[in-house]
């Protein structure tokens, strides 16, 4: 049994339908809209696993970061999308990155690295490095920085975590409009935040 929470459904659902017998019964707006959309709020491995060592290395003035991220999901599924937000200390300069995949941005101002990728296949694993001058940085600094979480956001199509699916879509149509039924699912990333190491 899944445990859905914060429920939210399109104004069009007849509300008392679905209380009754757990049947979604709508008269649909034209053109596409968002029916249903829920929240879980179970214990999933991370659709997306990222792995960050920082290494200060022999120099005080230049730190590296190398960053792996993994799809933990079917290689048939594609997320869509991907940034991984990476924290940096304030004051970091001469940024330069290396990947196979994707493009990697400084955002000074978010005191941030982001890595996107478009299109991430599933059981892929890739790799991003990151080497940054440091002109000030000391241990308290490096402390702070350490502290803050990597964020990850995405989102995967045709893909359910939770297993919930439309067993059937039946219309009913009286007046001779041609309806196409049609169902597309999409899994999104909810507050997904992973630590440095």
């Amino acid at each position: 049994s899944v445990e859905m929470e914060d429920i939210k459904f399109h104004q069009c659902v007849r509300l008392a339908r679905f209380e009754n017998d757990r049947t979604i019964s709508f008269i649909p707006p034209d053109g596409e809209f968002e029916l249903m959309s829920y929240r879980l709020n179970t214990h999933v491995k991370p659709l997306i696993w990222v792995e960050a060592v920082v290494d200060p290395g022999h120099s005080r003035s230049r730190i590296e970061y190398m960053v792996k991220a993994k799809s933990q999901f079917k290689s048939r599924s594609v997320a869509n999308n991907v940034e991984i937000h990476i924290p940096v200390p304030s004051d970091v300069d001469s940024p330069s990155f290396k990947t196979s995949i994707g493009t990697v941005r400084y955002i000074p101002d978010q005191d941030c690295v982001v890595w996107s990728i478009k299109q991430f296949q599933g059981q892929k694993d890739f790799i991003m490095t990151a080497n940054f001058g440091l002109p000030s940085v000391g241990a308290d600094n490096r402390d702070a920085y350490m502290k803050a979480p990597i964020a990850v956001k995405f989102e995967i199509p045709y893909f359910t975590v939770s297993g919930v699916t439309v067993r059937y879509l039946k219309i009913i149509e009286k007046s001779g409009y041609q309806a196409l039924p049609w169902v597309r699912y999409i899994t999104q990333n909810g507050d997904y935040q992973l630590r440095m190491i």
